[in-house]
Parts: C-alpha cells; sequence; structure tokens
C-alpha cells in the first residue's frame, strides 16, 4: 500500500504538501519522494524511509524546494516522483497501486511494439 498527496497553489505550496505526504508515512514502508515545480523546474527529492521517517529523510532538502505546484509519494516498490519529459511537456507523476497481471501487460505492450512501458517495480526494463 501506498499515499500520494499533492497541491496545487498560486503561493509556495512547499511546506503543504510536505506535511500532507508526511501524514501518509504509515502507508508505505521502502520510499518517499517529493517533487515541486516552479516557473523555472520541477525539483524532486526520493529516500529511502525502511530504517527512518519521512520527516527526517526528506525535511532537509524542505530549502532547495520553492514553487506552488508540489506533489508527494510513500511507496511500498518505485523510486517516485518520475519526471517525465514529452512532447506534451515535463512533469512529475507518481503511481499507488497494485497490478495484479504485470507479466500479461508486459508482454501485450511488447507483441503491440506501439505503446511504451519505461521502467518497473522491479528494476527491469521493457519498451
Amino acid at each position: 500500500m501506498g499515499g500520494l498527496f499533492g497541491v496545487a497553489s498560486s503561493s509556495d505550496c512547499v511546506y503543504d504538501f510536505f506535511y500532507g505526504t508526511d501524514y501518509h508515512f504509515h502507508l508505505g514502508t521502502r520510499r518517499g519522494g517529493m517533487a515541486v515545480k516552479n516557473s523555472h523546474e520541477i525539483r524532486r527529492s526520493i529516500h529511502s524511509i525502511e530504517n527512518n521517517y519521512f520527516r527526517s529523510k526528506l525535511e532537509p532538502d524542505l530549502p532547495k524546494f520553492k514553487g506552488g505546484k508540489g506533489i508527494g509519494v510513500i511507496s511500498d516498490y518505485d523510486a517516485q516522483p518520475l519526471v517525465i519529459g514529452s512532447h506534451l511537456g515535463t512533469f512529475a507523476i507518481v503511481t499507488v497501486g497494485r497490478i495484479n497481471n504485470m507479466g500479461d501487460l508486459v508482454t501485450a505492450i511488447a507483441l503491440a511494439r506501439e505503446k511504451l512501458c519505461t521502467h518497473c517495480w522491479d528494476g527491469s526494463s521493457y519498451f
């Protein structure tokens, strides 16, 4: 299980989404991460929370963040948020969920050769 939290604001929202994500700490045990967008860039930080709390791992990074759009995640599997650069622009995404038929989906994607699967939780990559 995991948890995610996001904020979109006209003013700086770093502490809002930091504490909102920290509230979800009990939902995950492996990775914690956050990303914030300002007018120049998307900045992110990801840490292992297997042996420590989300707050103690990510709070030292807060001075590096400033912006009005932020997303945070507690995850049991993946290092997140992912920052994606595409023809749609650059954005950060997080996912929380379980895919029971991962093998079937990867096979279907590989056979179709029309879609992209960039990274899977076990570290393997497929196209």
